[in-house]
């Protein structure tokens, strides 16, 4: 069943990803605002599907939570349902993601088409100030900036470096960040062709205002809350003793 499941949702989405990536090539004539309202509908169709196909469901916590200002998400990242998720969940969002993505057939013309954060990841220092300069300039224009702090997908219960371009993003543009937990992994693994059935729960913290702390702190304290929020609600994917707010570093972060 799960493998008939999964297959099926692969016919899905071969189906429904072309005609809004090519809606959003068609609309570039229109605003910005337009194209993403266009191209972003996909999510909300995948996230009907996903409960009905796969049998995927998700609730939240922490709803209370979300500031009404345009704010900086800074995630969990263990698989790409959160990226169709995050965009349900909260107002009109932005990612900061890899440039190659955007040469993707179809998925990559759409992202093309809305504003976005595509970033060169070899360009070192400056992806930074990508980061910082376009991320602004979205948030100015009343879009949330949703970032993968790891950089990468991880397995539930696995942790990275949490890199600073999200927190140096919310300190030098004054805005909130939002930290957000889940375990969308145990359910839809990393590039996994396999989805099983479940609940997964996305956990929403309280703000963290960036005013008078430096892009370090930010950083520090948005990863203290979220592996804390992951060893508290997911605490079978820990071995005992593990260090809950895990390493932090400078650097950049995208989706994947």
């Amino acid at each position: 069943m799960v493998v008939l499941r999964s297959l099926l949702f692969a016919v899905i989405l071969a189906i429904f990803t072309p005609p809004f990536a090519l809606g959003g090539i068609l609309a570039y004539p229109l605003s910005p605002r337009t194209r993403h309202r266009i191209v972003t509908a996909w999510a909300p169709l995948m996230m009907w599907f996903i409960p009905r196909i796969l049998g995927i469901r998700y609730k939240v916590i922490g709803r209370e939570n979300i500031p009404s200002v345009p704010s900086v998400i800074l995630s969990k990242h263990q698989s790409a349902w959160e990226t169709m998720a995050l965009q349900v969940i909260f107002p009109p969002l932005c990612f900061v993601l890899k440039r190659e993505l955007l040469k993707v057939p179809f998925f990559g013309w759409g992202l093309a088409a809305i504003p976005g954060i595509a970033i060169d990841r070899a360009a070192g220092k400056d992806a930074l100030a990508q980061v910082v300069e376009q991320g602004s300039a979205r948030l100015s224009e009343g879009y949330w900036v949703a970032v993968f702090p790891e950089g990468t997908r991880t397995a539930p219960g696995a942790k990275r470096r949490y890199k600073a371009g999200g927190a140096a993003l919310a300190q030098q543009a004054g805005a909130p960040v939002v930290p957000v937990a889940h375990n969308a992994g145990e359910f839809w693994g990393r590039n996994a062709f396999l989805k099983y059935p479940g609940e997964i729960t996305v956990s929403i913290g309280p703000v963290i205002d960036s005013t008078g702390l430096d892009a370090a702190e930010v950083n520090r304290r948005s990863a203290a809350w979220i592996e804390g929020e992951m060893h508290r609600l997911f605490p079978h994917h820990y071995r005992r003793g593990d260090n809950a707010a895990g390493p932090v570093s400078g650097g950049v972060e995208e989706a994947d």
